[in-house]
């Protein structure tokens, strides 16, 4: 497997780990899937993926149903995505991802931490070149299963033949170009995979070594960042400890 794709399970176990307001973020990702396509999941994909989600984060049913409910409701915010890019301490790039109805406060709450860090704030889009987005699907293993022949069949979706495979959960990871996503997550269901988890991602494509005083204060931006309800996922190409020189 890459290194990037070590990066990947690395930053995603301390991220979600750190984030004490993971339901919060996870349920505005479905009020947007449902104003999308309506609150059934079983006519609705988006929904279907981020409920697999939310149960593999130990989302409670409850939480995931008012959710649902709650996105029906003639009050709920109209949710948007934005992203906002910089460089944060030691030329650290930064990319956040956030879900807001409302962008003044939320380039607001963004541009303050970069600034309390010595930061700088981008427009959008001039770091994308340093990440590479990826749609990531994980799904149970079946018995017998050929990954040759499964991503031979997917290759025209821009499937990755490099995959990551969990002996421990018994389940496997493939990265995919983010427009296949839908087509992707069509093929997995419709030969009778369960897929556990399905969403978007972005991999650093030149990962810059610190300090581990550096590491500390980038860590501590990164964590302000995702304090605020806002900010869904920020992304960073700081070369995380747990992946090896």
């Amino acid at each position: 497997m890459g290194r990037a794709f070590e990066y990947r399970k690395a930053t995603k176990l301390k991220r979600w780990g750190h984030m004490a307001k993971t339901f919060t973020k996870i349920g505005k990702q479905i009020a947007i899937a449902v104003k999308a396509g309506g609150p059934e999941p079983e006519n609705n994909p988006a929904l279907r993926a981020i409920i697999a989600n939310a149960k593999r984060e130990n989302m409670p049913k409850d939480n995931i149903e008012r959710a649902i409910k709650n996105a029906m409701g003639k009050d709920q915010s109209d949710y948007k995505e934005v992203t906002y890019e910089g460089y944060g301490p030691h030329g650290i790039a930064i990319f956040v991802e956030t879900l807001t109805d409302n962008t003044t406060r939320t380039v607001g709450d963004v541009r303050s931490v970069f600034n309390k860090f010595n930061g700088n704030l981008g427009t959008q889009g001039s770091l994308s070149f340093l990440f590479d987005h990826k749609s990531v699907f994980t799904f149970k293993k079946k018995d017998g299963l050929d990954m040759d022949e499964m991503i031979l069949d997917l290759i025209d979706y821009g499937v990755e033949d490099e995959y990551d495979e969990d002996e421990e959960e018994n389940s496997i990871t493939i990265y995919a170009d983010p427009s296949s996503f839908s087509a992707v997550q069509k093929h997995l269901e419709e030969n009778g995979f369960e897929v556990t988890g399905a969403e978007f991602t972005r991999i650093p494509n030149d990962l810059k070594d610190v300090t581990a005083e550096q590491r500390e204060t980038i860590d501590k931006m990164v964590e302000k960042l995702e304090d605020f309800d806002d900010v869904q996922t920020v992304y960073t190409n700081m070369k995380p400890e747990e992946v090896a020189e």
